[in-house]
């Protein structure tokens, strides 16, 4: 009887212990370290684009238990070849939102899945073809997919493993008589880790 009652209360320290995450109002923040692999096509010349790794910062809010909303908010500054040559570089503003599900919401182990959309804003731009300057369209629209996990640490905090695969593309023109040069499609992979807190 004994062993019965002190398992019992073990298991209900246990059971208080355990994170209890991922209700319906809840809010998470997380701070990530990215790694952006652009996944480049063009359609005249070879572009390329440059990886990166920048820090991010997402929201996400839960509709339900098991369904969330994510904003990210990430900014990078990359290089851009053609055959090797420097073209200079460019930056963007790629926000994206996505709607997750989450599969185990309360427990320490919490994978998820998502898609939405993306808009990418390209800024300060200094792209050059000898003495030609070149510009860019300065947004685009398209999809994002995700799939990550979170790893409980306590009932606030967790860790955060996260991929994406998200489309952008813009169009490269002649600075000077805006003459249509090339499609660039950067298209990235986006690997993230980092730290959660919930509200």
């Amino acid at each position: 009887m004994k062993f019965a009652i002190s398992v019992a209360v073990a298991g209900a320290a246990l059971a208080m212990a355990l994170p209890v995450q991922a209700d319906q109002g809840d809010w998470l923040v997380r701070a990530r370290l990215l790694q952006l692999r652009p996944s480049v096509s063009s359609t005249i010349g070879t572009l390329d684009v440059s990886n990166e790794v920048t820090p991010e910062v997402d929201f996400s809010y839960f509709l339900t238990e098991n369904i969330a909303a994510e904003l990210i908010l990430a900014t990078q500054r990359h290089t851009v070849k053609n055959a090797g040559v420097d073209l200079g570089k460019v930056s963007h503003l790629p926000p994206t939102l996505t709607l997750q599900y989450h599969f185990m919401p309360k427990e320490t182990f919490r994978p998820y899945v998502g898609a939405g959309l993306n808009y990418t804003r390209f800024y300060n731009t200094s792209l050059a073809l000898g003495a030609t300057p070149l510009t860019v369209d300065s947004n685009s629209w398209g999809g994002a997919v995700q799939a990550g996990f979170d790893v409980a640490l306590d009932k606030k905090w967790f860790l955060n493993f996260d991929i994406k695969k998200i489309w952008i593309k813009t169009d490269v023109k002649n600075g000077t008589t805006g003459a249509f040069v090339s499609q660039l499609k950067i298209d990235p992979v986006v690997v993230g880790v980092g730290v959660g807190l919930k509200f």
